[in-house]
């Protein structure tokens, strides 16, 4: 099983597309026995006492668009925005951030990256020059279609480094 958890800043846009944008590729594929798969923020900013934010309405159009969300497996209407814990860096076997303030932040509430679990979903790309890139964050930008680019970019790379490295089973 590859565990994998997505981490943005308020988990309303980035981090929740990653997730089932990850999950609509895995199920296309078949592979979805093989996967666990989430996204969290590292702020509380979207979650109020103990209820979080749903994905924001915009990201959710986006993900329409692209025909997510139309399987159980594929559905974000229930997701709400929770926060990274310190039990996720044991859980997880990557935690893949979309910008270096989200690495920064994530080893702040997990501690230090020990066993090199957290890094940027950009560093999978193919493009070399995206290493160390950020998504684009949609919040203050507006354009989700880019952020949407970014994410799929960073996904097909990190399955071919999961194909390659011999963890997924195709």
């Amino acid at each position: 099983m590859i565990k994998i958890l997505f981490v943005c800043h308020g988990n309303i846009c980035r981090s929740p597309m990653a997730e089932f944008i990850l999950k609509d590729m895995v199920e296309k594929r078949g592979l979805q026995e093989q996967f666990v798969i989430a996204s969290a923020a590292t702020s509380t900013e979207e979650i109020w006492g103990d209820r979080g934010n749903p994905v924001y309405p915009p990201a959710r159009e986006e993900l329409k668009r692209h025909g997510i969300g139309r399987t159980a497996y594929t559905d974000f209407s229930g997701k709400r925005a929770k926060q990274v814990t310190r039990d996720d860096y044991a859980y997880y076997d990557y935690l893949l951030c979309a910008d270096a303030n989200n690495i920064r932040n994530t080893t702040r509430i997990t501690g230090a990256d020990k066993d090199g679990k957290i890094s940027l979903l950009l560093d999978f790309s193919e493009n070399e020059r995206r290493h160390g890139a950020s998504i684009a964050d949609p919040w203050y930008t507006g354009d989700f279609s880019v952020t949407y680019r970014d994410i799929v970019e960073g996904l097909e790379g990190f399955l071919r480094y999961l194909e390659e490295s011999g963890r997924l089973q195709a």
